[in-house]
């Protein structure tokens, strides 16, 4: 938008510029032609004259005053010292040359320009500003402007020349034209900032409701409670506005009735399990019972794993500043009674975060390391604005490539984890889930000298959003 407006304000200058150019020519053409025409008529009349009338007509016209010409009879041409230069000199000079030469039959007519400070103008050559002002001054000059003085020279007769000075009435002839003049660059300056603050405008009231519904997209994963959408802006984004409150709503509704779905589910199989648990426990053959109590909590295992991950995931608290240490303290006491043991290294400033659901995320991820770690060792640090908790176990790790497989729902490496532990393969996605709604995330990593690392980077920040 911006390189449009210069490319039309050169256009238009440009065009503008040939356009006062070519006038002005025109001017200088017509009043140097008038101006010819005047000086041939004045010459005729002196070469008219008997030479002793000559001196008295002058005589009586530089008393009178205020006449059109300076004219002055010399023995000789007098020296000027010639100024200007450029198409609008050429112009005058041609046009006055061209006429006289015409109109009186004198191929020797010397056309000259003058500054008036330095303009002579009798035999003497005393200078125009040395004369009284009757003589010449009140034609020829025009304070405080100070424009050139055309001068023609002819002679008459040998050893006699007539003077003619006159004004063509243009001050500013041979100032020459500046096309990138103060007042031209000023008012461009003053359209293109009036360019920029209005486009500015246009393009901010357009682009806040697409900011709005970006922001909205982003937060959308995390807070699907968040108000509607303004339905407001151009056409088009009020209708995407629209699109994306119905679409939000309808995902509120799809996981509520997921919510009453599990819990359903959940309620509607506690009575079979019971009933299988009673019957399995009067099975009179001790290992068929033993097998089949240990797939009855194995199934028990997973629904109740589905059901918390469901109930986790919708977790809404609000956020308090936690000291990391004294939460990390309480699970690590909690994981000594199961024969856990963790040790903590480190300090950080206290996080604001949703105390259960963080501890929940920490929990998931020292019993990882516990259960399949057999020991875990927490370092804590806090640098520019971001807390790193690093958990290592000492277990046997896993694969590289198998990395992103670990966060998803039931998944359990067989050459890492034992499902003996009892786990459902949950514990890493919650967590993971927790971390981003804190605006962190978790990444995994083996160890140089054997174990996982799971390092979790948690910033610094005054809000949260909804789990």
């Amino acid at each position: 938008m911006l390189a449009g407006v210069l490319v039309a304000q050169v256009a238009s200058y440009a065009i503008w510029t040939s356009q006062v150019r070519s006038s002005q020519l025109r001017q200088l053409d017509e009043l140097s032609t008038n101006m010819a025409f005047s000086i041939a008529s004045t010459m005729q009349y002196f070469r008219s004259l008997p030479y002793e009338y000559r001196h008295i007509v002058l005589d009586q016209l530089r008393n009178m005053g205020g006449t059109r010409f300076f004219v002055s009879i010399n023995e000789r041409r007098l020296t000027i010292e010639d100024i200007g230069s450029g198409p609008e000199k050429r112009v005058v000079v041609d046009n006055v040359r061209n006429i006289l030469t015409e109109q009186l039959n004198i191929d020797d007519v010397v056309v000259e320009f003058s500054r008036p400070e330095t303009l002579r103008v009798l035999n003497n050559e005393v200078l125009l500003k040395d004369l009284p002002p009757r003589w010449g001054q009140h034609s020829l000059l025009m304070e405080p402007l100070s424009p050139p003085i055309l001068v023609v020279q002819l002679e008459l007769a040998p050893d006699t020349w007539l003077y003619v000075a006159t004004l063509l009435g243009v001050p500013d002839i041979f100032t020459g034209y500046r096309w990138l003049s103060e007042e031209r660059v000023l008012v461009g300056l003053l359209v293109l900032l009036s360019v920029i603050a209005l486009s500015l405008l246009g393009i901010r009231s357009a682009t806040r409701p697409l900011a709005r519904l970006s922001r909205a997209a982003l937060q959308l994963g995390d807070d699907l409670d968040m108000p509607p959408l303004k339905e407001s802006g151009p056409k088009e984004v009020a209708a995407t506005a629209v699109a994306f409150n119905r679409m939000q709503q309808r995902i509120r509704e799809q996981i509520e009735e997921r919510e009453r779905l599990f819990s359903a589910i959940s309620h509607d199989l506690k009575t079979p399990l019971t009933r299988l648990r009673l019957r399995a426990e009067m099975l009179e053959d001790e290992v068929q019972r033993e097998r089949f109590c240990a797939a009855l909590d194995e199934l028990d295992s997973l629904v109740k794993g589905a059901l918390a991950s469901v109930k986790g995931l919708d977790l809404h608290e609000t956020p308090e500043p936690v000291d990391l240490a004294s939460l990390i303290d309480d699970i690590a006491g909690e994981l000594r009674l199961q024969g856990g043991y963790v040790t903590v290294q480190g300090k950080a400033a206290p996080l604001m975060v949703k105390p259960m659901a963080f501890k929940r995320c920490l929990a998931n991820l020292l019993e990882n390391a516990v259960f399949y770690g057999h020991h875990a060792d927490v370092s804590l640090a806090d640098q520019a604005g971001v807390v790193t908790i690093q958990i290592r176990d000492h277990g046997p790790g896993i694969p590289d490539d198998q990395f992103p497989r670990v966060f998803s729902p039931f998944v359990r490496l067989e050459p890492s984890r034992s499902r003996h532990t009892g786990g459902s393969g949950l514990g890493l996605g919650i967590a993971r889930h927790i971390a981003r709604a804190h605006g962190s995330d978790i990444q995994l990593a083996n160890h140089p000298e054997g174990g996982l690392c799971v390092i979790l980077t948690v910033p610094h920040h005054e809000t949260i959003t909804d789990l």
